[in-house]
């Protein structure tokens, strides 16, 4: 097994939008089992490097190269971007190893002719990798793009609603990630959940408690997680406490009728299904058989008895579901731009008219689900993105034109995340600002008719 040509292979089709490349990458190496671990992990820093760093590779490419990024062969851009990536961002690969494997691999793609220049950038690129001139800081935008390989419209974007100081601190973090979280069961026992976590710690995961939520932990080194017994039977689920929060706001009591619109993977209506403690209902709905199966997949681990998973698009309205609901979750389609640290392609497939044209869909989406709350009832509203229209706009067009009313939400948010807008009812979390991924909640209440 050839490591870079199974890289080189992946990234050529990401780089036609075929697919997400934490899917790809799970996939392949799920298909490749069988491979060293260090292979496997070898593939997967470069792979996931590639993307995350891809318009810093190409602004060293540009510099170095007099054939421009754009008017490459495909296969000579992703080789060449792969490549960069080991020269410039691991030490632990030799700068030599990496271009001589670079000219195998396009000779063996019937690439004679340019084995040339495949060699001569990435050895000058070597002997100037510390040397190289990045934009000056005076430049705020072409600075921010560059440095931290974000697109320069989402950068102009976020410039007008943060300074600079919350800004950089925002795209350090989307670039480097945020830890991976779990959620542990809040009815185990406390030796039980001791006990999973002795359990971690003895497979080399490293696990801390997260300041915001007293289920929630952060974890390293993560390889395998998925195969500890205790993740399999349900006692604990990777999630983000920013997902978490959107529960713990909610105010669920035991024996309440849940009610998630929007609900793939399925995260917050199991977390939901939790807090009934084996009461009430939840009932998980999404647009296709495939979303679905997602929410069954991941609901099949811990046994729950109280949810029930439908197809149905939200915004047709259920006539038979008017007025039924303690809690609606609207979790709604949205950007992603808040998780753009764990999903990094993301920001190169997203675009302005895209973020034009979901705003509508969510005003749609909403006009129908918020019947289906009873009165002095809860809609919880959330999106996993950093955009004003997706967020702080809807949430005026929401008390505007629909019979809700905001909710303060500190009586369930941990103090250091009080503001003036949680007083209010909503808040956005920040990467980098809050101990969490970007994220966006807002509580309200149905008035009474």
């Amino acid at each position: 097994m050839n490591t870079r040509e199974l890289i080189l292979t992946m990234l050529m089709e990401l780089d036609m939008g075929k697919e997400y490349s934490h899917i790809m990458i799970r996939n392949v190496l799920d298909k490749y089992n069988y491979i060293d671990g260090r292979d496997k992990a070898f593939i997967k820093r470069v792979t996931e490097g590639t993307i995350e760093w891809k318009l810093r590779i190409d602004y060293i490419l540009n510099a170095y190269s007099k054939t421009p990024v754009r008017k490459m062969k495909p296969l000579i851009r992703s080789l060449l971007r792969m490549s960069v990536y080991q020269i410039v961002w691991m030490d632990s690969v030799p700068d030599s190893a990496v271009c001589n494997e670079a000219v195998k691999l396009a000779q063996a793609h019937k690439f004679h002719n340019l084995k040339g220049f495949v060699n001569g950038v990435l050895r000058t690129i070597a002997r100037e990798k510390d040397h190289i001139v990045y934009p000056d800081s005076s430049d705020k935008t072409r600075y921010f793009s560059v440095m931290y390989s974000m697109p320069e419209w989402i950068v102009k974007m976020w410039q007008k609603e943060y300074d600079d100081t919350t800004l950089e601190t925002m795209l350090s973090t989307l670039i480097e990630g945020n830890p991976v979280t779990i959620r542990m069961d809040e009815t185990l026992p406390q030796d039980e959940t001791e006990q999973c976590i002795r359990n971690m710690q003895k497979n080399g995961i490293i696990v801390n408690r997260h300041p915001y939520l007293p289920y929630a932990y952060t974890v390293e080194n993560t390889e395998g997680i998925g195969n500890i017994p205790e993740f399999v039977e349900g006692k604990f689920t990777v999630q983000d406490v920013s997902s978490m929060l959107v529960m713990q706001t909610a105010g669920i009591k035991e024996g309440n009728r849940i009610l998630d619109v929007c609900a793939a993977p399925g995260g917050k209506a199991v977390h939901a299904a939790c807090k009934l403690k084996g009461t009430g209902h939840v009932l998980a709905r999404d647009l296709s058989e495939y979303k679905t199966e997602l929410i069954e997949e991941n609901i099949d681990r811990f046994g729950y008895e109280n949810i029930d998973i439908q197809v149905w698009d939200a915004t047709v309205l259920d006539e038979s579901l008017i007025g039924t609901a303690d809690v609606v979750i609207a979790d709604l389609p949205c950007s992603g731009l808040g998780i753009m640290g764990r999903k990094s392609d993301i920001k190169y497939r997203v675009t302005e008219e895209s973020l034009v044209s979901l705003v509508p869909l969510q005003k749609k989406i909403l006009e129908t689900v918020w019947q289906y709350v009873k009165p002095n009832g809860t809609l919880m509203y959330s999106t996993c993105t950093i955009h004003r229209a997706e967020n702080e706009a809807m949430v005026e067009w929401i008390t505007k034109n629909l019979p809700l009313e905001l909710v303060s939400l500190e009586d369930y948010l941990p103090e250091e995340l009080y503001s003036e807008t949680t007083k209010r009812g909503y808040i956005q979390l920040l990467p980098g600002v809050h101990k969490t991924d970007g994220f966006f909640i807002a509580k309200f209440r149905k008035k009474q008719d």
